[in-house]
């Protein structure tokens, strides 16, 4: 069963994503650091660490949100990094950082849906995306999309979050994520469905080994899963 933001929509799961985004957007790097106690910073740091010795020179960031994943990757110096996402709002946010920093000359935020790519075939040095996989509509699609625009050799690295498994680790996050994290999220954000949608998505996501099978199904060769803080995130590694 495919989980939607708001359920009592008849929209579909992409149109509701986008929906929820664009309610969130102004409050979503401040309680995304808050409900991570700024971990995420440092997870999309080793993240980027692993694509140093590529020295992509064309990046793609997927579902890029406000940029912080795409602003992470100038540490690899590259010349060009183009960030997607279906939220004008989080783009209108990340065209905002983008611009104090600077850095609008390298990093480019378009709309766009990151299950129908508009660019050629072997186009990016390195595909990346952080926390965005989940909420695809297809993951297959969106996966086999961005190895599409991947060229040979090049890396794609996915960040996201997954399911502790040992105790009492897993207890702990579980009662965080379903207890603390929505209200918490309701509270700042003023939506009460984007922070229940959450939790209920990383449950509902195919992480590690199960993840791997996919992404080898859509194209990706020399997989393998770093799992990042006991399990609360992961980060997954495919070569074309």
């Amino acid at each position: 069963m495919t989980v939607l933001p708001y359920k009592e929509q008849e929209a579909s799961k992409k149109e509701q994503v986008a929906q929820m985004f664009n309610n969130i957007s102004h409050k979503y790097d401040f309680l995304n650091h808050l409900l991570s106690g700024g971990i995420d910073i440092l997870w999309r740091k080793k993240a980027i660490k692993l694509l140093k010795a590529a020295q992509p020179k064309n990046i793609l960031d997927i579902a890029t949100g406000t940029g912080d994943f795409a602003i992470e990757a100038l540490a690899l110096k590259p010349e060009k990094i183009v960030g997607v996402d279906i939220s004008e709002g989080m783009l209108n946010v990340g065209k905002e950082k983008i611009k104090k920093l600077g850095v609008d000359n390298i990093i480019e935020m378009q709309l766009g849906d990151s299950e129908r790519l508009l660019f050629e075939d072997n186009t990016f040095d390195a595909v990346i995306v952080s926390f965005g996989v989940r909420n695809f509509e297809n993951l297959e699609k969106g996966l086999t999309d961005m190895c599409r625009v991947l060229k040979p050799g090049g890396t794609c690295i996915v960040l996201e979050f997954s399911k502790p498994k040992s105790f009492p680790f897993k207890q702990i996050y579980n009662f965080y994520f379903k207890y603390i994290l929505p209200v918490i999220g309701n509270m700042v954000s003023k939506d009460s469905s984007a922070y229940t949608y959450l939790p209920e998505s990383v449950q509902a996501f195919p992480d590690g080994e199960n993840f791997l099978k996919v992404y080898h199904k859509a194209g990706f060769t020399k997989t393998q899963c770093l799992p990042l803080t006991f399990g609360i995130s992961t980060i997954y590694i495919g070569k074309k």
